[in-house]
C-alpha cells in the first residue's frame, strides 16, 4: 500500500512559495535586514548634522524592504480572516501584536514619507509642520517598533536563516524566490538612495551651510 502523505503538509507541499512557512521565512528575513539598517538609521541620529547624508541614504534604501514586509504580512493577514486552512492553522500573532501591527505600519508610512518630503523640496512653509510630524511619528514608531521586534524576535531568530542554510532551505519550496526578492529590494532600495543624494546635498547647504 502506498503511503500516504499527511494531509496538513499537502498545502505546503502544493505551493510553489512554500506556504504558510515560506511567507514566515520572507517575513523573517526581512525583519532581520530592517532590524540592521535601521540599527544603523539610529546611529546617524547621534550627531545628525554631520551625518545627515547617510541618514538619508539608509532612510531611502530602507523603503522597498519595508514595502515588501508590509506586503508579505499583509498577505498572511488575508490568507488567516479568508480561511485559509493552513494560515488558520498557524494562527494569529499574540493581541498585543496584532493591535500594534497596523499601528507600526501606519507610523513607519508616515515616517519615511515625511522624511523623503523634506529631502525632495517640500514647500518651503510646510517644512516646519513636517519636521514637527517627523519628529513626532519617530517617537511614537519608537515606542511601538520596540515592542514589536521583541514579539517577533524569537520567530525572526529562527526563521531568518532557513533559506540561506543549505539543509534547511531545500525543506520548504521557493527559497531561491525568497531570496532574489530580498536582494531586488535592497538593490532597488540602493538605487533610490543614489537618486535622491543630489536632494540631500542641496538640504544640507540649505540648512547646515
Amino acid at each position: 500500500m502506498a503511503r500516504r502523505t499527511p494531509l496538513h503538509a499537502r498545502p505546503r507541499e502544493r505551493s510553489r512559495s512554500g506556504g504558510v512557512e515560506g511567507n514566515t521565512r520572507l517575513t523573517s528575513s526581512f525583519g532581520a535586514i530592517l532590524f540592521a539598517l535601521l540599527f544603523v538609521e539610529g546611529l546617524t541620529i547621534v550627531s545628525i548634522g554631520s551625518l545627515l547624508t547617510p541618514h538619508i541614504f539608509v532612510g531611502v534604501l530602507l523603503i522597498p524592504p519595508v514595502l515588501l514586509k508590509i506586503g508579505s504580512t499583509s498577505w498572511r493577514m488575508a490568507k488567516y480572516y479568508l480561511g485559509n486552512r493552513e494560515y488558520r492553522h498557524k494562527g494569529p500573532p499574540a493581541p498585543l501584536l496584532r493591535f500594534l501591527g497596523p499601528v507600526v505600519v501606519v507610523l513607519t508610512v508616515v515616517l519615511l514619507g515625511s522624511g523623503v518630503a523634506l529631502v525632495v523640496g517640500a514647500p518651503t512653509s510646510w517644512r516646519p509642520q513636517l519636521f514637527t510630524i517627523h519628529r513626532v511619528s519617530f517617537v511614537l514608531w519608537f515606542a511601538a517598533m520596540a515592542i514589536h521586534v521583541l514579539g517577533h524576535l524569537v520567530e525572526t531568530a529562527k526563521f531568518a536563516p532557513r533559506d540561506w542554510l543549505p539543509y534547511t532551505r531545500r525543506q520548504v519550496k521557493g527559497a531561491t524566490t525568497r531570496q532574489w526578492t530580498l536582494a531586488a529590494a535592497l538593490a532597488l532600495g540602493v538605487v533610490a538612495a543614489i537618486a535622491i543624494l543630489p536632494y540631500a546635498a542641496n538640504w544640507r547647504a540649505a540648512f547646515f551651510g
